[in-house]
């Protein structure tokens, strides 16, 4: 969906006149602001640009945005997202969406959206915690999480968003952090460029509900040993010095261990545009929660027809075939036009 003929635009460019109000800290200001940097290095039309988002926090983001945006309810922006690319494939589509309004009311949506390949990108702001309403435990906060609405600690099982997408199917899967402006502008720009549904977890930090949720794994000092960086045809290693590494155990586990034991040989080469999503999962899968070494960037990226393209094709399908049946006299189709159902009356009739 992109334009060459674009006027070049800068950041501010595509900043909305609105004062950008989240808490003084929050994450989401690191999410607008490489959201704004990227761009304007995307070749795409201001005018063509369009961000859905639910509710909460991370549902104010198109008023920050000088593009078109609507501010759907709770949990439904996929299933509007998916109504303006079936009707409008011209336009770019962003989804913007919290852990709790994705996966909690809107979970059906969700998993629907990216089974049948929607072709948007969905920025998936996790920050384990409901900050909108005054921090109750969400879909992804940990066992045992004290909050306002489970005083005694959470006794649910966590979602992993990640391995919620890669199990519906999604063709484009991938997770970054508000920590690493650069990496979150190159894991956008790929998610942007993928032609299907797209989803990006990003680790988010709420200051005032649940301050430091991620730091045991994204602060500067714990990065290099706790993130571990996939890159497409390279075996998973991580660590200052490359120290560990990933391995696929015999049961199709995947398991950190210390390249020194195991030799580099060994290692599991990262393959994101494998048609079957089992090695992303079992990626996925790896850590219990992020206080341990975890996965970051692409875990999956193939290609599948998406939905809008499906669409449009059976409608011309169904066209050709009533007016080759016009053209050679044969008993005209079935299939009113859309300006036929326009003018009909309230009832009609069904061919058997």
């Amino acid at each position: 969906m992109t334009d060459t003929a674009v006027a070049v635009t800068t950041r501010k460019d595509w900043a909305s006149d609105q004062e950008v109000r989240w808490c003084p800290g929050c994450g989401d200001y690191s999410i607008l602001a490489a959201v704004q940097m990227l761009l304007p290095e995307l070749g795409v039309k201001r005018e063509s640009t369009v961000f859905v988002s639910g509710i909460g926090c991370a549902a104010r983001f198109p008023y920050y945005m000088n593009t078109y945006g609507v501010h759907s309810i709770h949990g439904r922006a996929p299933a509007f997202a998916t109504g303006l690319i079936a009707t409008r494939p011209d336009l770019d589509v962003w989804v913007i969406s919290g852990d709790g309004d994705a996966l909690s009311i809107g979970g059906n949506h969700l998993v629907h959206a990216l089974r049948r390949n929607a072709n948007f990108t969905m920025l998936c702001f996790n920050n384990e915690i409901y900050g909108l309403t005054k921090g109750q435990f969400s879909p992804t906060s940990e066992m045992g999480k004290v909050t306002k609405s489970s005083p005694f600690g959470s006794v649910v099982t966590p979602l992993n968003p990640v391995s919620v997408a890669l199990a519906a199917e999604a063709t484009f899967v991938a997770r970054t952090h508000d920590m690493d402006r650069k990496h979150m502008m190159e894991t956008f720009r790929r998610a942007h460029d993928h032609r299907g549904a797209s989803f990006v977890e990003i680790y988010q930090n709420c200051n005032v509900y649940n301050d430091g949720a991620f730091e045991k794994i994204t602060g500067r000092d714990v990065r290099s040993s706790m993130l571990i960086p996939l890159e497409h045809g390279q075996p998973i290693r991580f660590g200052a010095d490359g120290e560990k590494g990933v391995v696929m155990d015999e049961v199709g586990h995947a398991r950190v261990v210390e390249v020194a034991e195991v030799g580099e040989d060994a290692l599991l080469v990262h393959d994101e545009h494998h048609p079957d999503p089992s090695l992303a999962f079992a990626l996925s899968r790896l850590a219990a929660g992020p206080t341990e070494p975890t996965p970051i960037g692409v875990f999956r990226d193939v290609d599948r027809p998406d939905l809008g393209s499906e669409m449009r094709r059976l409608v011309a399908e169904a066209g050709a075939g009533a007016s080759s049946a016009s053209a050679s006299g044969q008993a005209p189709s079935n299939v009113p036009s859309l300006q036929d159902l326009f003018r009909s009356g309230s009832t009609w009739e069904v061919a058997g």
